[in-house]
């Protein structure tokens, strides 16, 4: 078993390695993590979302948070692993420019092509901290909104992270979330796999167990805005697994999941909080509307 300290050796490697990629490379593989083809892709397309930059778009990910996170103009966005800006700038075109977005990542590699992406684009508002999301640079109380997108899974120590979200938050903030998590237990040879923690999938806990880390750090109106599975091919299994290990966890029927979780901060007015979940409610019935469109147009085949 690695220790914490090697645990995020071996995810500083591969994502300084990743930060030298283009998306088409990264999008091939696991959280980017690997040659083309070594693992299914996890991301979600953001190409529809405000404030898309093709530049900061790794093809990294297991969700879209950004989109369930109900940022108002004015907010003070925190992204924890912002990778190359991906979800900051997303998060900027809804906050605006009275707003603030802080991108925070503990490869130097991301952060350096994350503040050229800011550049390129005038971004006075969106800065790039380098830092460990266990140790947050932030102040305490100083944001209104927390975004992630597939990094927590990457953390040994996931309740110290969850600490520092709540130290970070105003009264009254929230944060959206998307990670990986698992119902049933993966083989060894699996989570012991260095490869496989940086690719999103051996780092992962339970379920259960993850959300109950939310409310017992002491956050409210904890729900799983959206959950999808993730299913690896057999074949990239059998780079682990010897045969008899591979049906074995065919049949134990493992669930790998990508949920984004949302849940608020104790305290905060009222009044703001009142206008915040009015907001919510009609976001949630656009994109279910959205949603519905998708599926049910004439000749999508799959109505």
């Amino acid at each position: 078993m690695q220790t914490a300290e090697q645990i995020k050796t071996v995810v500083r490697e591969k994502y300084s390695e990743i930060a030298l990629q283009d998306k088409g490379c990264n999008e091939a593989s696991c959280c980017g993590v690997g040659t083309p083809g070594t693992y299914t892709i996890m991301a979600d397309s953001y190409t529809e979302l405000e404030g898309y930059n093709p530049d900061a778009d790794l093809g990294l990910g297991c969700g879209l948070p950004t989109q369930f996170a109900h940022i108002q103009a004015g907010d003070t966005v925190l992204d924890l692993g912002s990778g190359a800006g991906n979800d900051a700038f997303v998060a900027r075109a809804e906050t605006g420019a009275t707003g603030k977005v802080i991108g925070v990542d503990f490869t130097p590699t991301m952060i350096r092509r994350a503040r050229e992406n800011a550049e390129k684009l005038n971004f006075h508002n969106v800065e790039f901290r380098q830092g460990d999301i266990e140790d947050l640079p932030v102040s305490d109380n100083s944001v209104d909104v927390v975004v992630s997108n597939c990094v927590l899974n990457l953390v040994p120590d996931k309740p110290k992270v969850f600490k520092e979200i709540m130290r970070a938050l105003r009264p009254g903030g929230h944060f959206s979330i998307s990670d990986i998590v698992l119902v049933g237990e993966l083989p060894d040879a699996l989570r012991n796999a260095a490869e496989m923690y940086a690719g999103c999938v051996s780092g992962a806990m339970q379920r259960d167990e993850y959300l109950d880390i939310i409310r017992k750090t002491g956050f409210e109106n904890l729900k799983v805005q959206k959950q999808k599975p993730i299913l690896i091919p057999d074949e990239i299994l059998r780079e682990y697994l010897t045969e008899v290990e591979l049906q074995a966890f065919v049949a134990s029927k493992t669930g790998i999941l990508s949920v984004t979780a949302y849940a608020e901060k104790p305290g905060g007015d009222s009044a703001n909080k009142t206008v915040r979940a009015e907001k919510r409610k009609i976001e949630m019935r656009n994109l279910a509307s959205e949603a519905g469109k998708a599926c049910c147009a004439p000749g999508s085949g799959c109505c």
